[in-house]
């Protein structure tokens, strides 16, 4: 366990040692906790992770500590001291090229998954991983920058009687997944919409510009899919673990998510196959206009071929030659290449091959 995604600066260092892998995505590290039960609930963010300590262990409160930035080492060394995170489990943190997976240590199970923000405005999606703890009053989460999709779960402790409140916190842990994998949904939402308005325009205006974002979105979803499909094998590892922190009843829920998991990838495989087959619309489309193009080229090339076979005849030099001083000869010449033309131009139109 642990060693899973060691690259660069890790390469040669002994198991355990801390150094993180990634990049530095925050100014300053931002450590933000949160304790409730039923009847109490106290937020704060802290300026020292040492203030951690007040509220560690208290008697009949659940604790949920978030930590935005992860290239501060020592930060996150201390607060794994404080709550006896094994090396390991740090190191992991620590690189942010990790798997999705879940590992029991006993005393704690440690989840890693990606979390998936869409920025609309710039059409770009951006990956952050997202590391979580489970003890056994208290949930640890670790982000690489500030901004999550955790702000509906932190709503739900405004109200006393929801469900969050009364529930211990393998009920938050399961929470902060949901809010991950419903976040899946808005976001293929979004690809869906974007798709869908692609398609339209794409037999009557191909354009090199739609086959540029058709192939964008084909890496969204490439990245997309490689963030969901793990996510399968946490949710059952979650659900298979043997443990007393996770309850029967937040059992039932994780069946949910790993259902919602399925759908979600059901739906990544549904648009990377739309994609696919608009790449081969767009080709189609393409090749259509072209033989339209090539067709109008061959009836006026055909259109002129008798033209010219005339005007080549009354070109050449010879000095007999019976029209050329019929006083008439231009004209008649003129009118019947005309109506030629317009005769080979009617026959193409009756053939419908104009």
């Amino acid at each position: 366990m642990g060693t899973s995604g060691r690259k660069g600066s890790q390469i040669g260092l002994a198991p355990g040692t801390l150094v993180h892998v990634g990049e530095k995505k925050v100014e300053k590290v931002v450590i933000r906790v949160l304790a409730y039960n039923s009847e109490k609930l106290v937020e704060r963010k802290l300026e020292k992770v040492e203030e951690c300590l007040e509220f560690k262990d208290q008697p009949g409160l659940n604790l949920w500590i978030n930590v935005d930035g992860l290239d501060k080492v020592d930060i996150i060394e201390k607060l794994g001291s404080y709550f006896n995170i094994h090396p390991l489990t740090l190191e992991d943190i620590l690189n942010t090229r990790q798997r999705p997976k879940t590992e029991d240590y006993d005393s704690y199970i440690y989840s890693v998954l990606k979390m998936i923000l869409l920025d609309r405005e710039k059409e770009e999606i951006t990956i952050d991983q997202l590391s979580i703890i489970i003890g056994p009053n208290y949930v640890l989460s670790f982000q690489e920058r500030e901004g999550d999709v955790f702000d509906p779960v932190r709503e739900r402790f405004e109200n006393p009687v929801s469900r969050i409140r009364k529930s211990g916190v393998d009920y938050l842990a399961y929470s902060l997944i949901d809010a991950v994998v419903d976040n899946y949904f808005l976001i293929l939402e979004h690809f869906g919409e974007e798709i869908e308005y692609l398609e339209e325009g794409l037999v009557t205006q191909p354009r090199p510009e739609t086959l540029r974002t058709i192939q964008k979105y084909k890496r969204d979803l490439i990245t997309l899919r490689k963030s969901v499909w793990p996510l399968r094998e946490l949710i059952n590892g979650l659900q298979r673990v043997e443990s007393d922190l996770i309850k029967e009843t937040t059992s039932i829920y994780l069946r949910d998510i790993y259902d919602h998991t399925i759908q979600v990838i059901d739906s990544v495989e549904e648009l990377r196959d739309i994609l696919s087959s608009m790449v081969d619309i767009y080709l189609s489309s393409i090749s259509y206009r072209m033989n339209d193009v090539m067709k109008v080229l061959t009836v006026i090339a055909t259109i002129f071929i008798p033209l010219t076979f005339i005007v080549g005849v009354y070109g050449m030099n010879f000095e007999y030659m019976p029209e050329l001083k019929w006083r008439w000869g231009y004209p008649a010449v003129v009118i019947g290449m005309t109506f030629l033309a317009v005769s080979m131009f009617a026959y193409f139109k009756k053939m419908k091959w104009v």
